[in-house]
């Protein structure tokens, strides 16, 4: 058992600063601007050498009026009611505000074990005050903190120790994409083309990691409460509620999933400030780290320049696709939209064929079963390996049909080809003269890999190589 954590505090105290500090790397956004945070987040950490589960949470408003501010609050609430211990961050520069006073009288009657932190206080003789008057808050010795310097978690670790747990597990890092291989263990494969691949296998009892990415307001929160069938995230009319990658566990047909709900991606041009350039930094490193990404497009405006470009770049990270046109339900005529959608991503997205669509209402959660199959299918195809005597007959068969151009009028000869790689699948072609193999006839070699051994609707990559000539002459 792990401790569960939470850090609360009003606005700007700098409850994401010390959230990253214990994570040990920046997770959450921190930014000035008041009310960054507003969903609350959870991550694994450790205060010296006790593992903890953190909680970052929204900044602490008096709003119940169904306003975003009142939305964070009931966000901030759900985080309190699953923390065992609630760290209540003021801000030692501010001093006391009437705002800790309400909110420490809230805190109280969650009936949790409350700590009291005073953030900010690099300069002690400056907090004094603060210190003198934290103590009417009823929790206690006040702990001094920096949690822009790290000052101050050996005291945070002695108030905490009553808490701990008397076994701790250690969590262990998951390593779940493969990497591709270096040029030099790839020269080290030729000649041997019964080699074993030394990519990571699928491992059932790891968590399969999903994006869920789009444009602003396409629906990505909206469905990642609707699959775990719980208003984990906070969804609304506005644009850009979403501002963190929020990560939540669920298990579906008895495997288990890491959901990530992402910011909005939208045009660098109509980008406004730091917090949202951030925000889209942490969509592009959620997309880096899946394994599956689930492409949300608004039915209503699918597939424009914008969702295209997007496509690409996950495709270009070599991840698992599934487009889901959100809304679906608010079409009237749904056999010409989606022939107007297959157009699109056949001359939007040629260089990868088939990739998988399926039209859901998150609203509604309707076809979200099939939404997570289809994911799941592809997801087998991502992970799939071809046997090298196979991909030779394959590729002897391809030559015959149609050979790779003339170089000075000498054949380009296609020598043996092998899969080095699974996650996405990754092929090495040896030949005579790989820098004059053209584009098109590596496509052809592709486009044929796909079709051949059922590839269809994932990234493939094709490396390009020479074998060495033992009689050439070296400095």
């Amino acid at each position: 058992m792990i401790l569960r954590l939470a850090i609360v505090g009003r606005p700007n105290v700098g409850k994401s600063t010390l959230f990253n500090r214990l994570a040990g790397k920046r997770l959450a956004i921190v930014d000035d601007t008041p009310g960054v945070t507003r969903d609350w987040r959870e991550a694994e950490g450790y205060l010296l050498d006790q593992p903890l589960t953190l909680i970052d949470t929204a900044g602490l408003e008096d709003s119940t009026d169904g306003s975003i501010e009142s939305r964070m609050r009931a966000q901030t609430d759900e985080a309190i009611a699953r923390a065992d211990v609630i760290l209540f961050l003021i801000d030692g520069r501010a001093g006391l505000t009437p705002l800790d006073e309400h909110f420490a009288g809230v805190l109280r009657k969650s009936k949790k074990p409350v700590l009291l932190g005073v953030n900010k206080s690099e300069n002690e003789k400056a907090v004094q005050s603060t210190i003198a008057e934290a103590y009417a808050l009823g929790f206690g010795d006040p702990v001094m903190l920096s949690a822009a310097h790290g000052d101050g978690l050996h005291d945070l670790y002695q108030a905490l120790e009553p808490y701990f747990p008397e076994e701790a597990n250690d969590n262990e890092e998951d390593t779940s994409s493969a990497s591709i291989l270096s040029d030099a263990q790839i020269d080290a494969l030729e000649g041997d083309l019964d080699f074993e691949l030394t990519a990571e296998e699928d491992d059932p009892e790891k968590p399969i990691k999903v994006a869920i990415v789009g444009r602003p307001n396409a629906g990505k929160s909206t469905l990642l409460n609707a699959l775990i069938e719980d208003n984990r995230v906070m969804v609304g009319p506005e644009a850009g509620l979403t501002r963190d990658a929020i990560a939540v566990d669920w298990s579906y047909e008895g495997r288990n999933f890491k959901l990530v709900d992402t910011a909005g991606l939208r045009k660098k041009a109509r980008m406004q400030g730091a917090i949202e350039k951030m925000s889209v930094e942490d969509t592009m490193r959620a997309i880096r780290l899946a394994q599956i990404v689930i492409f949300m497009v608004d039915a209503n405006v699918m597939m424009e320049k914008q969702d295209l470009q997007i496509a690409d770049h996950i495709l270009n990270e070599g991840r698992v696709m599934v487009i889901a046109v959100n809304k679906w339900d608010e079409i009237k005529n749904k056999k010409e939209a989606l022939e107007e959608l297959q157009y699109k991503l056949d001359t939007g997205m040629a260089q990868v064929r088939g990739v998988p669509v399926v039209p859901i209402s998150a609203l509604h959660g309707r076809h979200l079963g099939k939404l997570m199959d289809t994911a799941l299918r592809t997801y087998e195809t991502w992970n799939a390996r071809v046997a090298t005597g196979k991909l030779n007959r394959w590729l002897t068969g391809m030559e015959q049909k149609n050979p790779a151009p003339l170089v000075s009028g000498k054949p380009n000869r296609l020598k043996y080809i092998a899969q080095i790689n699974t996650r996405p699948p990754t092929f090495v072609l040896w030949i005579s003269q790989p820098k004059e193999l053209p584009a098109n006839y590596k496509r052809y070699i592709t486009n044929g890999l796909r079709e051949s051994f059922g590839l269809m609707g994932i990234p493939i990559r094709l490396l390009v190589r020479t074998s060495k000539n033992p009689y050439e002459k070296t400095k």
